[in-house]
């Protein structure tokens, strides 16, 4: 393979959920599943389409409780196209002969591409050759390019091409008890000999929908059409002739009420389809715009490791593109790619701005924007609990509220148990800690100093309104919260949730309060009084930041940074005993609960926790946190506690492999590559068996490009400069890519060989400076320089 294809051969029904996810074609606007188009949902396939922040809010009885979850909705279908010879069967996968099965993505163009050829009996073969797009340029418009070729095979052959309104959210087994049914209202008409269209609205949030098609051959054909329930279809019959192939093509278009600049997405669809180009414009257009996110992304690592990036980069751009800065969205955990943890935005965003950053500012712009408008409902269910500030959500959808499911399934036990997650109120943290690394990295100081500094302010009164001074300790505590390692949401016996002074939580609290604290200091002085002023902020509250960033009290045990107060008296897990009975003990929580048993019990986290700090922060930056809360973390224990959760991570989840091999990049070098393989592996190999056919792993998949990006090479966009301390690693130690830095496009880095070669493209920019740990150099406008790295 040339490093720029995705292919699979044969068909295996097994596999299609995972192909479907990892063969899905997206602009940042909707993403249709790389679902095969004669196939209806079912057991086997699933052919969803999601248009980015369109959710909807349904009420479930389970378990004799009504229970409210909002969802990311699968729109109709505008896939379903099918095939057969007269009065025969419909020809698929599953049914027919197949003698040879495709499917392959072009990472370079955005165009998915299928080839099956079936035996039809008596020598007749039938080729069905598929090319389809999700337009990257008009992010409205979609196509599928159909060809058929008969061997011994002459005569008619009939096609139906559907738009389908009677789609559910269905897509993740253990949510099936929940109602899924989120459309209603389906209509359908025609609006030209070869356009159908279709309009619908969500049941509560009352968005509506508008789609039409146009279908077309390459020759004279007559389309009928036929209404159904839900579903309006249209008809062709071609006439295949030996060795001579017969097209269709299906253009689409798709909008809704949440679309700027329109009145009625259904006139704006069939408006949009009637202009579109044919098949061959279309593709050329397409790929010029993949050709320009290409350049703006440039990546070059060598061998398998390289493909698999850009295959990561291909699905983190079809989710968040340019298009996505025009949208009210945050970034969706799984992707446009399927319906796992119902669409919701959770703190995944963490993993995922540090790369778009410094590629795609304006969309990482666009994302804080989502968390700026949700401020004020933020502040509300602070105010709710009793606490000044803002307590954002664990999961966050369409308005801003609490979005944690109340009950979660336990697939092991069939048990629905209550569901604490929402407890993590660290994602807090996460979005300043986004902010602040957004504007070091742009330069946009006209956000900090607005939008900006009003998430940091809220953020940080939050943390010193619910930091408690405990007069034993003489420091402050934060209590009742549940870390990033999810498993310990509560003490052994505990008949309330929640855990006191999780280390990663004070941590990140006690940075949130000492930027703020800095911010304030240089706001300038007209912006500082509107900020004082709009947000009530007293002098008295400045203070207590200040106080309570360094105080904030770290609990530690046996010379390591504890996870938590009271996580070093909890027992031990029998480890080597799990392993041998379970084989893939990943989801261990789930293990445990099954047998009567709990995870709260045991040293065991589902991932990275304490080390997250590893990972947010470079070792200059967490000692200097650490000293401002009165405590030296020096490289021994640092090192000690790196090796101590090491052995207590069961790695339940697909952000932990990577969180390790980014900190074992720096500490145990040798054995951080097979964390790195881990991380990449993550959904291609499906990994946590059987999860990526719900969606990918979105921020895993831009954490393993920030990997690249800042992991490897030390870099930090910090006080102006670009900090640079490379760790290569021997199985990756030459790479290349671009970036964008405050104003400087196309500014490119390449180490290889313990070299550092950095090319700033010509502008009438500032110099850009480079810090490495053993001297400072300025790069010109139009120059390069090649430096040798220490050691």
């Amino acid at each position: 393979m040339d490093g720029w294809s995705w292919e699979y051969e044969g068909y295996k029904a097994a596999d299609e959920r995972l192909r479907e996810s990892l063969c899905t074609l997206g602009n940042g606007y909707f993403a249709t599943r790389g679902a095969l188009p004669e196939c209806d949902a079912d057991d086997v396939h699933y052919p969803g389409t999601y248009v980015a922040g369109i959710y909807n809010r349904l009420t479930s009885e389970v378990s004799g409780r009504e229970v409210e979850n909002e969802d990311m909705v699968n729109v109709p279908n505008w896939l379903p196209l099918r095939y057969r010879l007269p009065e025969g069967d419909w020809i698929d996968p599953d049914s027919a002969d197949v003698l040879e099965h495709r499917q392959g993505l072009d990472l370079a163009t955005g165009v998915l591409e299928r080839l099956t050829r079936y035996s039809l009996g008596g020598g007749r073969i039938l080729t069905v050759r598929q090319r389809r797009l999700v337009h990257m340029a008009d992010p409205h418009v979609a196509a599928l390019r159909t060809e058929f070729t008969g061997e011994g095979l002459t005569g008619p052959l009939e096609v139906e091409a559907a738009l389908d309104g009677g789609v559910t959210n269905a897509g993740v087994p253990r949510y099936r008890d929940l109602d899924g049914r989120h459309l209603t209202h389906v209509h359908t008409g025609t609006s030209a000999p070869d356009t159908v269209w279709l309009r619908c609205r969500t049941r509560t949030s009352d968005v509506r929908v508008g789609l039409a098609a146009r279908l077309t051959a390459d020759a004279p054909v007559t389309v009928t059409v036929r209404r159904e329930t839900s579903r309006i279809v249209q008809c062709v019959t071609l006439d295949l002739a030996p060795g001579r192939p017969a097209t269709v093509d299906k253009t689409v278009a798709l909008h809704t009420s949440h679309d700027p600049a329109i009145s009625d997405p259904l006139h704006a669809a069939v408006d949009r389809v009637a202009r579109a180009p044919g098949f061959d414009a279309l593709t050329g257009t397409h790929r010029v715009a993949w050709g320009q996110l290409w350049r703006r992304a440039e990546l070059d690592v060598p061998g398998e490791p390289g493909r698999i990036l850009r295959l990561h980069l291909f699905h983190v751009l079809q989710t968040l593109s340019p298009h996505t800065a025009d949208l009210d969205v945050g970034v969706p955990a799984r992707g446009l790619h399927g319906e796992a943890y119902r669409g919701h935005v959770f703190w995944d965003e963490l993993f995922v701005l540090p790369y778009l950053n410094l590629h795609f500012p304006e969309v990482s712009r666009a994302l804080l924007h989502y968390r700026h408008r949700r401020l004020e409902q933020a502040c509300t269910t602070a105010a709710r609990a009793g606490r000044r500030g803002a307590m954002y959500p664990w999961q966050s959808g369409s308005d801003g509220r609490e979005e944690t499911q109340q009950l979660h399934l336990n697939p092991r036990s069939g048990r629905w148990l209550p569901d604490h997650s929402w407890l993590q109120h660290h994602v807090g943290s996460a979005i300043a800690y986004n902010v602040w690394q957004y504007c070091e990295a742009s330069g946009d100081t006209d956000f900090l100093h607005t939008k900006g500094a009003e998430m940091l302010l809220q953020i940080a009164r939050f943390w010193a309104d619910k930091a408690e001074y405990d007069d034993a300790l003489g420091r402050h505590r934060i209590k009742g919260v549940v870390g990033p390692d999810e498993y310990h949401e509560a003490y052994p016996d505990a008949g309330t949730p929640g855990l006191d002074d999780n280390a990663y939580t004070n941590v990140t609290a006690a940075w949130v309060l000492a930027r703020t604290l800095d911010l304030m200091d240089t706001l300038p002085e007209p912006r500082r009084r509107e900020l004082v002023e709009r947000t009530a902020l007293d002098g008295g509250e400045l203070e207590r930041w200040q106080e309570v960033s360094r105080t904030l009290h770290l609990p530690f045990h046996d010379g390591v940074i504890s996870q938590f107060e009271g996580y070093g008296d909890l027992s031990e897990l029998d480890w080597h005993g799990y392993r041998q009975r379970y084989g893939d003990i990943r989801r261990l929580d789930r293990i445990l609960e099954a047998e009567g048993d709990t995870v709260n019990r045991y040293k065991a986290s589902k991932q990275a926790d304490v080390l997250m700090l590893g990972y947010l922060f470079s070792p200059s930056e967490l000692g200097a946190l650490f000293r401002r809360l009165g405590h030296r973390l020096d490289e021994g224990v640092w090192r000690r506690t790196v090796e101590y959760y090491l052995h207590r991570t069961s790695h339940g989840s697909t952000l932990s492999g990577l969180v390790h091999g980014w900190v074992l990049a720096r500490c145990r070098r040798s054995e951080a590559w097979t964390f790195v393989q881990e991380a990449l592996q993550g959904d291609i190999a499906d990994v946590q068996g059987g999860t990526t056919g719900e969606g990918i792993h979105l921020g895993a998949m831009a954490g393993t490009l920030d990997l690249v990006q800042r992991g490897l090479t030390g870099l930090e966009t910090r006080d102006g400069a670009l900090r640079l301390d490379p760790v290569p690693l021997p199985e990756l130690s030459s790479y290349g890519f671009s970036l964008r830095y405050q104003g400087n496009w196309g500014v490119r880095l390449r180490l290889e060989r313990g070299l550092l070669e950095i090319a700033v493209p010509s502008s009438d920019i500032s110099p850009i400076t480079i810090r490495l740990p053993d001297r400072e150099v300025s790069v010109e406008p139009g120059d390069r320089a090649r430096l040798v790295l220490p050691g």
